[in-house]
């Protein structure tokens, strides 16, 4: 058996703690203060506190004529987006709106 503080191995066999698994969120899209707005896997890091955002991008110009919410089904022409390399997190309390998206058609 071979054990280390964030894994132990039996017959083969890997376990880890159940706070360190990151679980794949839901697609949704993220207004945060400052005029931010992402996109992108969101889930919450249970250890840290912290929301995650995985395959992230800024939303630069929303390129729609009926506002944020019209991108719920992928984004117009006219959508501009960064992609953000790496892990954005976020405190909670910075979150100003989440919105569901389609993520079939992002």
């Amino acid at each position: 058996m071979d054990a280390t503080p964030d894994k132990i191995v039996v017959q083969g066999v890997t376990y880890v703690p159940e706070s360190s698994v990151v679980q794949t969120g839901t697609k949704k899209i993220l207004v945060l203060p400052r005029g931010w707005v992402v996109i992108g896997d969101v889930s919450e890091n249970k250890e840290t506190g912290l929301v995650e955002v995985r395959n992230a991008s800024t939303i630069r110009r929303w390129g729609t004529t009926k506002g944020l919410g019209e991108l719920v089904n992928g984004p117009t022409s006219n959508t501009v987006l960064d992609k953000i390399p790496g892990l954005v997190e976020v405190h909670p309390l910075n979150i100003i709106q989440r919105i569901t998206v389609n993520a079939s058609k992002w």
